[in-house]
């Protein structure tokens, strides 16, 4: 992986941060003669609450903050297609490879759609972030959802592309891989970069 975008700062924004530190250690040369990627080796955090951002912050080392970006946004109610979920009003503008789903909470939600809220004890992330943005990702990309197993099948049910599913029963983390024939040489390179030319294999 070059570039994250992760949803919900904690203990992940350090360690996705360390291991993009390690990345470019091993292959920056290469990348930045071989790929265009222009955030490469960074991880860009949104989260709602400036509490968690500030112990977030807090917490990375002074040598991995060059590679970590929070992005401090609120999250409403809203629709996509109809349906009644969350969006954050503000996204990092990063193209990444992966995507990281541990966000947002219930709590700070704004509003209501219909009488319906966030602010119910029984109620169910249902984040629709990442089908805003579908479109704009590349061939390649790998989602990670961290224990949101409702909104992993609300994404599932609305994602429009030719992504496969991977369910790790044991800990409630699902995995998307985007599979598609790339977008050009650039996206092919980063491919076979990242995946391996095996990857090609299990395109459909």
């Amino acid at each position: 992986m070059t570039t994250v975008l992760e949803f919900g700062v904690g203990f992940s924004t350090s360690v996705l941060a360390d291991a993009l530190r390690l990345n470019q250690l091993d292959y920056e040369l290469f990348v930045s003669e071989n790929l265009r990627r222009s955030d490469a080796w960074k991880v860009f955090s949104v989260d709602d609450s400036k509490e968690w951002i500030q112990e977030a912050r807090a917490r990375i080392p002074q040598n991995l903050v060059a590679h970590s970006e929070i992005l401090l946004s609120a999250v409403q109610m809203t629709t996509f297609q109809g349906r009644i979920c969350t969006e954050y009003l503000r996204l990092p503008n990063t193209c990444p490879d992966l995507i990281y789903l541990d966000a947002p909470s219930l709590d700070l939600v704004r509003g209501e759609i219909c009488g319906i809220s966030t602010q119910h004890f029984d109620r169910l992330p249902m984040a629709c972030d990442i089908l805003k943005i579908e479109h704009f990702l590349l061939p390649g990309t790998l989602i990670v959802i961290d224990g949101r197993t409702a909104n992993s099948r609300f994404l599932i049910s609305n994602l429009q592309r030719n992504w496969q599913h991977y369910d790790h029963e044991n800990d409630g983390t699902h995995f998307l891989e985007l599979r598609e024939r790339p977008l050009g040489r650039w996206n092919a390179a980063q491919i076979e970069f990242c995946l391996g030319n095996e990857w090609w294999s299990r395109v459909d």
